[in-house]
């Protein structure tokens, strides 16, 4: 097993800030089994956080409570709204149709919900090459403009 060991530029004895850095993610949830688990995840995360199933705060809680640690899940609207930092996909539209209608539905935006109109029917190449490649770039635009809403160092960017 190899040894990972941290730059002495960026260890503690140094000048770099490591809580400089912005702690943001961007989910990105493929397939029937990714959209199911994903769901599934934002339920649980806005158990934690106290965040409604509509993306808001109940007012007891975002009144000055000093925790934060949501922003690293959520970006939060101008209208106080929490909406996900998160995509799914799916070529085929009836899993991801489940969230459109279920009870988390007013927490994403719809952009944020891309499906194709038939499903891959198991075959890989298919998936790949004919159908899947149709919504590739639909997904990397959407990827992309997470990513310019989130500022900060560290952010991998895509071609």
């Amino acid at each position: 097993m190899k040894k990972y060991t941290i730059p002495d530029k960026y260890s503690r004895n140094s000048n770099f800030n490591f809580l400089a850095f912005q702690r943001e993610c961007i989910s990105v949830h493929v397939g029937q089994a990714g959209v199911q688990i994903g769901n599934g995840c934002w339920e649980l995360y806005c158990l934690e956080h106290g965040i409604q199933a509509d993306g808001n705060m109940p007012p007891e809680k975002a009144a000055g409570s000093g925790d934060d640690s949501f922003s690293t899940f959520f970006n939060e609207t101008s209208a106080g709204k929490h909406v996900p930092r998160a995509i799914f996909v799916d070529l085929e539209p009836t899993v991801v149709d489940e969230i459109r209608s279920g009870a988390y539905r007013q927490l994403f935006h719809p952009e944020q919900l891309i499906t194709g109109k038939e499903d891959a029917a198991n075959n890989y190449a298919r998936g790949h090459y004919t159908v899947g490649r149709e919504l590739i770039d639909q997904v990397l635009d959407r990827i992309g403009n997470f990513q310019i809403n989130v500022p900060g160092p560290g952010i991998p960017h895509l071609p």
